[in-house]
C-alpha cells in the first residue's frame, strides 16, 4: 500500500454531499491516475457515482499528453473511449468558455503540477476556477503530492506587470504548495466566495519528496519524465529562454544542458567553481535529436543531485545561465523558429519572442517574473548575488502562504 492515499481512491466517500448527482467536467492529464494506474476519467464514468461525467477538459501538452513543446497546440473532440466531449485549454482558449461551462454544476481538477511557477497547470487550474466563480458554478480539486515537497521555497515573486501563461499570479518560483493549498490561496486572494472544495491526501507531509510517496510516477508532460527531471525544472526550465539547449530531444531533459559552441570541460570548472549545494556536475556530450542543437554535437554537463534537501534548482538554473554567458554572449534577442531551431548562434543570447503567448516580453523576464536577473547577469553579477536579491521574497512568501497549508 502506498505511503500517501489518494482522494482519488475513496472519491465516492468524499464527495461533497451539496454535489451529489452533480453534473460534471473534469480537467485531466495523463497523470490523473490512481495509485493502480487506473485513470480518473475511467473512475468517474463508473455506474452509481455521486455524480454525472459530461464533458472532460485537457490543459497543455493535451488530454493525452501528446504535443512535445510549447505553443503547439491542441484543439479538443469527442472522444470514443470516454464517449464525451473532450475540451481543449491549450488551444483557441485556454480559459473554459460560458459555452463549454453551459450545463455543469461543478469542474473537477486533478492535474499533477511539479511545484515550478512555470509549470502552466497551476494556471490552467486559476483560469478554471476564474470560469466557474464568474459562472457560479463548483470547483472540486483532487489534491495530489508537490514532487518538491512543501517545506522549501525558492525564488522571487512574480511582478504584477510581467504575468503570462508560466505566471499568473504573485507567487516565487518554487512555491512549496500543492494544487490543493494553491486553489485555498487563490480563493481568498482572487476568487472570494467561490465554491472550493479541496479533497486531501491522506499521509502525506511536507517534507516528503516523491520517492518518500510510494505513488506511481507518470509523465504529466512529455518532457517530464521522471521525479528527477521535476526536482531540478524550477532552474532548468530558464534555459528554454536562451540559444542554449535544456535537453529536449535527449532522453534526460532539464537534467543534460550545454550548446555546440559550449568547452564542456570549461563550464564544469566554472560552475564547481561556484560551490553549488546538494549537486555535482558531470561533462556530457549529447546530440539532441529535436529542438536547439537538434543534430550537432553539444558540449554540456549533466545535474547529478545527491542530496535533494539541501539541493537549490533556482540557483542552479541562474548559474547554468551564467557560465554558459562566460564562454560568449550575444547583444541582441535571438529569433529562435520552434520547428526549425538549427540555424543558433555560437554564443549564449536570451530568445527573442513570442514565448507562451507573449509576444512583447522577453522570455527570459516573464520567467523570472521581472527583469532583474537579465539585467544583473548582463552586469556581469554572479549567482549568489542574485540569490541574495531574493531572500526577502522567500520570507515574505512563507508567512503569506501559512493561512492556506493544508498539511
Amino acid at each position: 500500500m502506498a505511503t500517501v492515499i489518494l482522494p482519488h481512491s475513496h472519491l465516492s466517500d468524499l464527495w461533497p454531499a451539496s454535489l451529489k448527482g452533480a453534473r460534471l467536467g473534469a480537467v485531466v492529464h495523463p497523470a490523473s491516475i490512481l495509485s493502480d494506474f487506473t485513470h480518473l476519467a475511467d473512475v468517474l464514468r463508473r455506474p452509481g457515482s455521486p455524480w454525472n461525467l459530461v464533458s472532460l477538459f485537457g490543459p497543455q501538452h493535451g488530454i493525452l499528453g501528446h504535443t512535445q513543446d510549447n505553443m503547439i497546440e491542441w484543439e479538443g473532440a469527442a472522444d470514443p473511449r470516454w464517449g464525451v466531449p473532450v475540451h481543449s485549454l491549450y488551444g483557441k482558449v485556454r480559459k473554459p468558455t460560458a459555452a463549454m461551462l453551459e450545463g455543469l454544476d461543478c469542474l473537477l481538477i486533478d492535474l499533477q503540477d511539479v511545484g515550478a511557477r512555470y509549470y502552466t497547470f497551476i494556471w490552467t487550474m486559476l483560469l478554471c476556477m476564474e470560469a466557474a466563480w464568474e459562472k457560479g458554478i463548483a470547483v472540486v480539486v483532487l489534491d495530489r503530492p508537490n514532487p518538491l515537497g512543501g517545506a522549501l521555497v525558492e525564488g522571487p515573486t512574480l511582478d504584477e506587470d510581467y504575468k503570462s501563461f508560466v505566471g499568473l499570479h504573485t507567487v516565487p518560483v518554487r512555491h512549496g504548495l500543492t494544487m490543493g493549498e494553491m486553489a485555498t490561496l487563490l480563493v481568498a486572494e482572487k476568487y472570494p466566495g467561490l465554491k472550493l472544495h479541496v479533497l486531501r491526501m491522506d499521509g502525506w507531509t511536507r517534507d516528503m519528496l516523491w520517492e518518500d510517496t510510494d505513488l506511481p510516477w507518470v509523465l504529466p508532460s512529455p518532457n517530464m519524465p521522471t521525479p528527477d527531471t521535476a526536482r531540478v525544472y524550477p532552474g532548468m526550465c530558464l534555459l528554454e529562454a536562451c540559444t542554449a539547449s535544456e535537453g529536449r530531444g535527449t532522453t534526460r531533459p532539464f537534467e543534460i544542458f550545454g550548446a555546440p559552441w559550449i568547452d564542456a570541460a570549461k563550464l564544469k570548472v566554472d560552475l564547481d567553481s561556484l560551490d553549488l549545494p546538494g549537486v555535482v556536475f558531470r561533462e556530457q556530450g549529447f546530440q539532441p535529436t529535436f529542438h536547439k542543437g537538434v543534430g550537432r554535437l553539444c558540449g554540456g554537463v549533466q545535474i547529478h543531485v545527491f542530496d535533494p534537501d539541501a539541493f537549490c534548482p533556482v540557483l542552479t538554473g541562474i548559474a547554468a545561465m551564467w557560465a554558459m554567458r562566460k564562454q560568449g554572449a550575444l547583444a541582441e534577442p535571438v529569433a529562435i523558429d520552434p520547428l526549425d531551431p538549427r540555424n543558433l548562434p555560437d554564443a549564449f543570447g536570451w530568445k527573442a519572442p513570442p514565448y507562451e503567448y507573449e509576444a512583447i516580453k522577453l522570455p527570459i523576464d516573464i520567467l523570472a517574473g521581472h527583469s532583474r536577473w537579465r539585467e544583473m547577469l548582463e552586469a556581469g553579477k554572479s549567482p549568489w548575488q542574485l540569490a541574495a536579491a531574493w531572500e526577502a521574497d522567500e520570507e515574505a512568501w512563507l508567512e503569506r502562504r501559512e493561512p492556506f497549508l493544508l498539511y
